[in-house]
């Protein structure tokens, strides 16, 4: 039986969640193909530097380069933005978050040492002309200023728009749950960023079998919810991202970066407090209500991976090279 989903089903059906995308696409030469962008998850309104959310993140396959996890791991909260890009722009996302957060924020680096940005990417150098580095800071700022809770605009857009995904279009894909408890309704988001996956692996629909050269490619899954969870369930939703992804039909390759990262809205953090003890609420472990946000979780990322493909369009990439939308 599956859960009902949310209203829009998207992950801003998480109250005050917000998702804004930078796209690029240039045709430079014969050859060369400008096809990427940047998508920023931004957990509320307010200044997420002074208000941290709960986090916790879990690494299925490791072949990725994410900045910002060591500490989520170390603390369970995020303090950022969360960015996602190419591989091959993951400092220039990084630091123009830092010049957003640094605006924003005058206690950064001056009464206060530092700040974690968080930035996950993928690999989508089939289509794009990934050397050339096209992806500069202000394009991560106006991913951020675009940001709105309104419905995601999904497929090739944002940092999905040079994806790849089971030898078809693939990039940003969405979906939603709730889950009612008693007197309580809680929902659960996931977004992604889909770039993995062959044809013939494809458990959704019955493919043509016809390979394209790419890489073993990656996915980032992130899982937003209104429970109330602390970093350590949180990372246990973060793992259950990978039942999702194996219902998509996923080998989770050698080569595949595949990270899910979960935060609750909930209980937020302040950074500065004048008390030596916090006091929150949490849901019990063994409450009924945990397994219904596994399921959840389950539900949203396999869906999520299907509407990338299904709202992605054709595109023509570097090198002359065409991945279809799939037929789906």
């Amino acid at each position: 039986m599956h859960l009902q989903k949310g209203k829009t089903n998207c992950i801003t059906d998480v109250p005050g969640v917000k998702v804004g995308h930078t796209t690029l696409y240039e045709k430079l030469t014969e050859k060369k193909t400008i096809c990427t962008g940047v998508t920023a998850i931004l957990p509320h309104e307010g200044n997420l530097f002074r208000k941290k959310v709960r986090t916790g993140s879990a690494v299925i396959n490791g072949y990725g380069k994410t900045t910002g996890l060591v500490q989520v791991e170390e603390l369970g909260l995020l303090e950022s933005p969360i960015m996602l890009t190419n591989t091959f722009s993951v400092g220039a996302v990084w630091q123009g978050t830092l010049k957003y957060m640094l605006d924003r924020t005058q206690e950064i680096g001056d009464t206060t040492s530092s700040i974690n940005i968080v930035v996950g990417e993928c690999n989508d150098s089939y289509l794009n002309s990934i050397r050339e580095q096209a992806i500069k800071p202000t394009h991560a700022i106006s991913a951020l200023e675009n940001a709105t809770n309104h419905p995601v605009e999904e497929g090739d857009v944002g940092a999905g728009k040079g994806m790849v995904c089971f030898g078809y279009k693939g990039g940003i894909g969405t979906a939603s749950r709730t889950i009612t408890d008693n007197l309580n309704t809680y929902t659960v988001g996931c977004l992604v960023v889909s770039n993995f996956g062959r044809r013939e692996h494809a458990l959704f629909a019955n493919l043509e079998t016809t390979q394209i050269p790419t890489p073993d490619g990656s996915i980032m899954m992130i899982i937003a919810t209104d429970a109330p969870l602390y970093d350590r369930q949180l990372k246990r939703l973060a793992k259950r991202c990978a039942a999702g992804l194996g219902r998509t039909g996923s080998r989770i390759d050698n080569g595949s970066g595949d990270i899910a990262i979960a935060f609750s809205t909930a209980n937020v953090y302040d950074h500065k407090s004048d008390s030596a003890k916090e006091t929150a609420s949490f849901l019990r472990d063994d409450h009924p209500v945990m397994n219904d946000l596994f399921q959840a979780v389950i539900e949203t990322t396999e869906e999520a991976v299907i509407r990338s493909l299904m709202q992605a369009k054709t595109t023509e990439g570097r090198n002359g090279r065409v991945v279809e939308k799939a037929p789906i």
